[in-house]
Parts: structure tokens; C-alpha cells; sequence
């Protein structure tokens, strides 16, 4: 009988032992962190609704706030902020009244993008590294800048996509680089001209700092 007792108890311990393992090991595993980030806003043009409408390219940054709980499951917050200058044009000429003023000439609006995503973030750690992929939803507004004649705010659902590398250089502190993709129909910036009313995408590549908590 003691033996038994003697057995089941080393059992126990010996599973307490292993789960406390298992559990060290998923908060190894685990990490939150905050990062900001620098990036090139690459443009296409779009046509489509008797428009030719031309984006300008820029440059913004990029606020996330990242949790990983596993490889499979993370997720993240993000908040981006660039120029987003619009151009359209006409396709074929337009019938214009007898004094025309606007009529056929292109509308240029200066105008600023806010984006606001939540993520889905897949990753694997390999010594101090971190390759990640990453898919996600969100709003993409386009704000005239103040001051500017027959312009008009949009806000648009945007589709993100991209993947990147984290790359720890103290226990806390690490350099982020990666790729974004955004996909979203042309914003309608004036009331002078309709938008061309395409889907249209913006390329991203970024390098950032991350604080680990």
C-alpha cells in the first residue's frame, strides 16, 4: 500500500513538473510589445468612371501594438498616418457650357491618410529572430487639408497584408523590418470629379524599433 502511495505521488509530481514546464515554455512563447515605424507609401494610378485619377507617393509612420500568444495566434493594433495627394483627370473631353471654368482641367487635392487596422499575426521565433506574417482589416480615412474648395472627406474599408522579420537586439529592445500591402478603392477627394471607382493598392515597405514588455 505504501509503495502505491509512494508511486502515485511521484506521479503527481513528476505532471506537475511537466505542466510547469509546458507553462514556463507557452509564457516563453508569449510577448506584447509596442512599435514605431518609418515607410514609403507607393501608389497605383487608377481610371474608371471617365477619371484618371493619380495618386502622389510618400512617406508616413506606423504605431503598433502587438500581443503573440503562440506561433499561430497574435494579434495586433495599428494606427498609420501619410500624405495622400490626389489628382484626377478626365478620359475624354467633356461637353462645357459657354464659359467654362473648371471644365476639363485636372483637380489636384492635398489631402492627409489616417489608417486604423486590427491584425491577425502569425510567427515563429528562431534564436533572435522572428519572421512573422501578418492579414487584417480596417478603415482608411482621406482628409482634405484645411483651406481647399469642393473637396470632401472619404473613408473607405481597407484589406492589409504583409510579413516581415523582428530582429531582438537586447532582451527588450529590437529592430523591426517588413512589408505592407493595402487594398482599397480609390478615394473621392472632390466634387469636381467622381473617383474612378477601382480597387487600387499601396505598397509599404518599413523599418521600425520595438519595445518588448
Amino acid at each position: 500500500m505504501r509503495t502505491a502511495v509512494l508511486l502515485v505521488s511521484a506521479a503527481l509530481i513528476s505532471s506537475g513538473m511537466v505542466l510547469g514546464q509546458a507553462s514556463q515554455a507557452a509564457r516563453g512563447l508569449s510577448r506584447t510589445d509596442v512599435a514605431l515605424s518609418l515607410y514609403g507609401a507607393f501608389n497605383e494610378s487608377t481610371s474608371g468612371n471617365d477619371t484618371a485619377q493619380s495618386p502622389s507617393n510618400s512617406a508616413g509612420g506606423l504605431i503598433e501594438v502587438r500581443h503573440i500568444r503562440n506561433p499561430i495566434i497574435g494579434y495586433e493594433a495599428t494606427y498609420a498616418f501619410n500624405r495622400a495627394n490626389q489628382r484626377y483627370a478626365p478620359l475624354s473631353p467633356l461637353p462645357c457650357p459657354p464659359n467654362p471654368t473648371t471644365c476639363g482641367v485636372p483637380a489636384a487635392v492635398l489631402a492627409n491618410a489616417h489608417e486604423i487596422t486590427g491584425d491577425w499575426i502569425a510567427s515563429v521565433k528562431i534564436a533572435n529572430l522572428r519572421p512573422f506574417a501578418l492579414a487584417g482589416v480596417g478603415l482608411l480615412l482621406d482628409v482634405p487639408r484645411s483651406g481647399q474648395t469642393d473637396s470632401l472627406t472619404s473613408t473607405k474599408p481597407v484589406f492589409v497584408y504583409g510579413g516581415g522579420l523582428d530582429w531582438g537586439l537586447l532582451p527588450h529592445l529590437g529592430l523591426r523590418f517588413q512589408y505592407r500591402g493595402n487594398l482599397y478603392k480609390a478615394p473621392d477627394l472632390t466634387t469636381l470629379y467622381t473617383s474612378s471607382g477601382a480597387f487600387t493598392h499601396t505598397a509599404e515597405p518599413m523599418i521600425g524599433a520595438y519595445l518588448r514588455f
